[in-house]
């Protein structure tokens, strides 16, 4: 079963040093990421996402590979090349894998401007091992929404919210 974990912070720099944290500890294999969202809410008051993957670039390569196979069978690979990569990046826009861009929007709306919050979905993590590696951001994150067992978000809650021994 999935988890979210959304957690604030007051600037954006720590939000995206803790993304950087949660991709070390999934090279180590102490927790698989299914989506892991940057949002953050400029001093205009814009709300972005910062994706780790992007869908639309990515459906233009592909789109644009398979397209240009189709291509070769009808003897023009320019023509299926440009048309499938247009098809791919279409479909890269139109899709949504992971957590609900809408529901990242809306959230990312509360965020007070100049700040940003981390999104997170997991599939399976080691939850004492990770908690106590992001010990580093003790003091400088707010827990705004877990799916987590309550024994786990009280851990995560103390290790972020706490103020560093």
């Amino acid at each position: 079963m999935s988890e979210l974990i959304v957690v604030a912070f007051n600037d954006q720099a720590t939000a995206f040093a803790m993304r950087a944290e949660l991709v070390a500890l999934q090279k180590e294999y102490l927790l698989e990421m299914e989506d892991v969202v940057i949002v953050t809410r400029a001093i205009d008051n814009t709300v972005q996402l910062h994706q780790a993957a992007n869908l639309t670039a990515m459906g233009a390569l592909s789109g644009g590979f398979w397209g240009m196979v189709i291509g070769m069978i009808f003897l023009n690979p320019l023509l299926g090349a440009v048309v499938g990569a247009g098809a791919g990046a279409l479909s890269g826009t139109v899709t949504d894998i992971g957590i609900n861009d809408a529901f990242m929007r809306d959230l990312g709306k509360t965020l007070t401007p100049g700040t940003a919050a981390v999104f997170l979905l997991t599939r399976k993590f080691t939850a004492d091992k990770v908690v106590s590696r992001l010990g580093a951001f003790s003091a400088k994150g707010h827990v705004l929404q877990t799916s987590l067992s309550h024994d786990d978000e009280a851990s995560l809650r103390a290790a972020l919210e706490a103020k560093p021994a």
